[in-house]
């Protein structure tokens, strides 16, 4: 057998057990029962006891956002063995083809995570190239981790406190979000039964100015914000309208306070507050949803708005709910729903940003699902109504540009090399002019570098090879909903495609295939071997 025909039996073999890899999958785009995310029995429609060992029976939802306990049967009665989570009732985080990855994750009540399972995801990298266990082998990582254990993705960095885990080659971006989903829905749920505790933040000292300021003025520096949600961004047709508008604001300053309320129902409503407590109003000038949802019932939460300041969240119940019957403010809008909202907890401050959050039902236009999403805006009081302004904030960053931080000399290096051969590539008629037919190598010389370089270095070492399945993300995004924090997740990647899109329309096909794509140099340079060894 010829080392041509022998490659090509590779190659088939190759393509053969990509095809069977992907016969394994099961969950891509898996139909999940709708009451799933609505069912206060969740257990019902999925199998907790996967993600929890030992249980035999589950609570209802309880708490915002929502969980479940898992009790296993114990001398006659029920011992709490842990909580499991539905990560779309906590995040929406899109993973790379845009949409969430939805997992069922059990926790004990240590905080220590005991299961994770994917119920549904949308990854084509998944289907096509990547087989579906490489993501459960990636959660399983998670098991037995602590959920107040700062994990990333990558190498451990024990002098930093940083737990790392094995990321998936060639789906660096769907590992990214997952584990932030895990961080965040198993932090979420940790904090409201005790796990982690709050962070305490050090009390706003407030100014009072004596002034009256107007509707335009607060919404000018800041003391009146503005959260709207698009019928567009929850999957349904323009209508004319948001699908809401609010207004909010902080009521324990004093000026803020009086402006918006009038001096006497500020005064009433300060006498009612208790040591700790803050006082938030939120109106809606328009719209077609509540704020406050349609399945509110006494005693129970209002699980449309809450409060997040960093990685605390504040959801209210009805005693934390005062009617708020017009805004003193002059020009202020006309509104159909309104509420004075109380936080009663010492971990909130208004010296520090926070933001309101609104959790709105999204209509996911292919399936026709609905899956809960979220949407914020942040509020931080002006600095003129403190005293000593406003406190020093580092903000950590986004993990997309931790990313590039920490890679830099290799992106930069990646970057290098494909300015180095489109430099060379550019000047290919004048290699050629200095050929020979016996003498190739003014061409090959770059050539064959580039190739090496492309395949050890491009391929093997920074996984980054372009493919069809980036490309449909790309139109997902252009037609759904496009994050720019999710193409930058993944640095080379990012820059190779701009790479490609600039060439292509310089030179064509030809540069990126023949010279810089890592599979096309293997496929070449195979060639080339395989025609020397005859």
């Amino acid at each position: 057998m010829s080392a041509l025909a022998a490659l090509r039996n590779l190659a088939f073999a190759l393509t053969l057990g990509a095809c069977a890899g992907s016969a394994l999958a099961n969950s891509y785009e898996a139909q999940l029962p709708p009451e799933l995310s609505t069912s206060p029995h969740m257990c019902d429609y999925v199998a907790c006891a996967d993600v929890m060992p030992g249980a035999d029976s589950f609570s209802e939802r309880k708490g915002q956002p929502p969980y479940v306990e898992a009790y296993r049967s114990a001398d006659g009665g029920k011992q709490l063995l842990g909580y499991v989570m539905l990560s779309t009732d906590i995040t929406d985080i899109p993973a790379y083809s845009g949409k969430p990855v939805v997992t069922l994750i059990g926790m004990d009540t240590t905080g220590h995570f005991t299961g994770v399972k994917v119920l549904k995801h949308s990854e084509p990298i998944l289907l096509l190239g990547i087989p579906e266990e490489a993501l459960i082998e990636f959660n399983n990582q998670y098991l037995g981790k602590f959920v107040g254990d700062n994990i990333e993705i990558g190498r451990s960095r024990p002098e930093q406190d940083i737990i790392g885990l094995d990321a998936i080659t060639g789906a660096t971006v769907t590992v990214i979000a997952q584990n932030q989903v895990m961080m965040l829905s198993g932090g979420e749920v940790a904090k409201q039964v005790g796990i982690l505790k709050p962070t305490i933040r050090p009390q706003a000292k407030f100014i009072d100015t004596g002034a009256k300021p107007s509707w335009q003025q607060l919404v000018e520096d800041g003391s009146v914000q503005r959260l709207t949600v698009a019928a567009e961004e929850v999957g349904l047709p323009h209508r004319g309208q948001p699908y809401i508008d609010l207004w909010f604001g902080y009521l324990n300053q004093p000026t803020v306070g009086r402006a918006v309320l009038g001096d006497g129902p500020y005064n009433s409503l300060m006498s009612r507050l208790g040591e700790g407590d803050h006082a938030l109003f939120i109106v809606r000038s328009a719209g077609i949803e509540s704020f406050k949802g349609s399945g509110f019932v006494r005693g129970g939460i209002y699980d449309r708005v809450q409060v997040r300041q960093e990685r605390d969240a504040f959801t209210f119940r009805d005693t934390d709910y005062f009617n708020l019957y017009g805004i003193a403010a002059a020009g202020a809008p006309a509104f159909s729903e309104s509420a004075i909202f109380i936080v009663r907890s010492g971990a909130f401050s208004a010296a520090y940003p926070w933001k309101l959050v609104f959790l709105a039902n999204k209509m996911d236009k292919a399936t026709g699902a609905k899956t809960f999403a979220n949407f914020d805006t942040e509020y931080w009081l002006p600095a003129t109504y403190m005293e000593g302004g406003h406190p020093e904030i580092v903000k950590p960053d986004p993990v997309w540009l931790k990313i590039w931080k920490e890679r830099m000399v290799t992106i930069i290096a990646f970057t290098a090399f494909l300015v180095a051969i489109a430099v060379v590539y550019s000047q290919r008629d004048t290699l050629v002019r200095r050929s020979t037919r016996k003498n190739k190598w003014p061409v090959n010389a770059f050539k064959y570098v580039g190739w090496v370089i492309s395949i050890g270095f491009v391929g093997f070492g920074l996984l980054a090879q372009p493919s069809i399945t980036q490309v449909l993300t790309w139109f997902h995004a252009l037609l759904f909903q496009w994050q720019w924090e999710l193409f930058l997740s993944d640095p080379f990647i990012f820059i190779f495609w701009w790479f490609i899109i600039i060439t292509v329309f310089l030179w064509g096909r030809g540069l990126f295939c023949g010279w810089a794509c890592p599979f096309g140099s293997l496929s070449e340079l195979l060639y080339k071997i395989g025609g020397w060894v005859g």
